[in-house]
């Protein structure tokens, strides 16, 4: 190296520190500000600094979702006695919406809280959209408070907290802009973990507080009635504040590119063309809406599963409500540990091998669980003879439907029949499912669609690139949200008219033409930086 290489050399280092010295010290000033501005004219490596606190924030977004859906899951099954408790008025088609409220709730939110996470800091929407949820566990708290109209204040309160849990999709927004191509898979799978694990042990925390009973204790300073019933939302409350506080605390605004490098969060002024030159390529819209219907079509197919279970089983198999409840939720238990195994799983493979061929392997996955779901043979299940007049299933009507199957799973229905009711004319001639198939194809449903669930939304984040995701990310969780709405309909009609045969096999074609979208698209299922030439694939 000659004198003037090192002159250069020492020249040039200095002026390189001191840019991105002005960058960082830039940055803090414009973090609340309407723009904010990427550092784009070197490629900056990252400290180690910035590393340990661009990770933390995430890690504290893992435990927002699975705070969420703990918020769901910690009192899904002792809605209806609690409601039966306080509004005697109820019915079981009420019952329908209040279950109904938390997905339409976060349908609507999303996309809000999507668009707001575009021009404002992601700790605006998840502040705002945890204190709802805060709140609304509260209220759930004190619905035996008013004289009247109690269920109307339950339908409040649920439909608030699925409106709290719309900031899903500010915690994908946030988790696709903070990671590069190479670390988001990982962090997605993650992400799907925390959210399943939540699922998981809401439940289990709900059983505990069912040690406390149905009079517990009273404060009656406030008017708060603390039992088996309103200490799960309290704690959820009370985890919804230490959310919060560790948001303020620890959550910063971080964005890096495809490559990893790093650059400005939030938004960017267009006056500044240096500045968005980056984003200028357009977003390939005909992936961006077959990843919708993929994401759709997905929860919609695993919806229909979680509602059909236990009624399908007492009708094969001749279980009590009380075997029924016990046996699904034991294997419904299982099979999310195996999700989360499969989440985890997902990040090694996903290095070897690339996001299509992991989704497409997950669809046909779970079409050859539910293939295996179709009745075959010749043993037909055992029938109750037995009449039961209006509370015949032939004679509800379609949401009465939904809501009897919903009772069996949740374990509320006074009802306890021991075989296929002959009402549904199918029982007289399709043939029984055996037990080893239904456990065999939940296996493969529960390897499959953890698969596709984190796959979906990996590629989706990848498809949008380094735009701000926000609001795609919203429409994105209002689609599962819509799909867990209309899953429960769909098979409490199918499989009341027309037996298992035809339910799973509609299901069946309905993953086909899937797989067949899958492929017919699967060239332009790419990352927005390799189909700009940015990067190479790193599959």
């Amino acid at each position: 190296m000659g004198d003037q290489d090192v002159l250069s050399t020492y020249t040039l280092f200095p002026l390189l520190l001191r840019s991105w010295s002005i960058c960082v010290n830039y940055f803090p000033s414009t973090l609340f500000s309407p723009f904010s501005y990427k550092c784009s004219q070197w490629d900056v490596v990252e400290t180690e600094e910035h590393y340990r606190s661009r990770w933390c924030s995430i890690r504290i977004l893992y435990l927002t979702m699975f705070l969420s859906s703990v918020g769901f899951s910690i009192v899904i099954m002792s809605i209806w006695p609690y409601l039966q408790k306080i509004d005697p008025t109820a019915d079981a088609s009420f019952l329908g919406w209040i279950i109904a409220s938390y997905s339409l709730g976060q349908m609507i939110a999303s996309p809000i809280f999507g668009l707001w996470s575009n021009f404002r800091p992601r700790k605006e929407p998840l502040v705002i959209s945890i204190f709802i949820a805060v709140a609304a566990n509260c209220l759930y708290a004190y619905v035996h408070v008013p004289s009247s109209h109690n269920k109307y204040y339950m339908l409040v309160a649920r439909g608030l907290v699925g409106f709290g849990a719309g900031n899903v999709a500010v915690v994908r927004s946030y988790i696709a802009g903070a990671t590069s191509l190479q670390e988001r898979t990982s962090a997605m799978a993650n992400t799907s973990a925390s959210q399943a694990l939540g699922f998981i042990l809401g439940p289990v925390f709900q059983t505990c507080f069912a040690l406390i009973g149905e009079k517990g204790v009273t404060w009656e300073a406030i008017d708060l009635q603390v039992n088996m019933y309103t200490a799960p939302v309290l704690l959820g409350a009370l985890l919804g504040v230490i959310n919060i506080l560790l948001i303020f605390a620890l959550l910063r605004e971080h964005r890096v590119d495809d490559s990893g490098r790093l650059c400005k969060s939030v938004n960017f002024d267009e006056v500044h063309t240096d500045v968005v030159r980056d984003t200028e390529e357009s977003i390939d819209q005909v992936a961006v809406v077959t990843t919708n219907i993929l994401f759709f079509v997905i929860l919609f197919i695993f919806a229909l599963f979680e509602t059909i279970a236990t009624p399908l089983t007492m009708a094969m198999y001749a279980w009590t409500r009380e075997q029924a409840v016990l046996y699904n939720g034991i294997i419904l238990a299982a099979l999310g540990v195996e999700a989360v195994i499969v989440f985890m799983g997902i990040k090694t493979l996903s290095k070897k091998t690339e996001e299509r061929v992991l989704l497409l392997g997950g669809l046909i996955i779970v079409l050859i669980g539910f293939f295996i779901l179709l009745p075959w043979g010749n043993t037909f299940p055992k029938i109750q003879w037995e009449d039961l007049h209006n509370n015949s299933i032939s004679n509800k009507s379609s949401g009465e439907r939904l809501l009897y199957f919903w009772e069996l799973s949740a374990g509320n229905s006074s009802e306890a029949p021991t075989g296929c009711p002959v009402e549904q004319a199918w029982c007289l001639y399709t043939p029984v499912i055996h037990l080893a198939q239904f456990l065999v194809a939940s296996v493969l449903i529960g390897l499959g669609y953890p698969a596709c669930n984190v796959m979906s939304y990996t590629l989706y984040s990848k498809i949008l690139g380094p735009k701000p995701q926000g609001i795609y990310m919203g429409w994105l969780t209002a689609s599962g949200s819509g799909a867990r709405i209309l899953g429960p309909v769909f098979v409490s009609q199918t499989y009341t008219y027309l037996g298992p045969r035809w339910s799973f096999s509609l299901v069946c074609g309905i993953i086909i033409l899937t797989v067949l979208l899958l492929g017919a698209v699967y060239k332009r299922l790419i990352a927005f930086s390799v189909r700009h030439g940015r990067v190479q694939d790193q599959a």
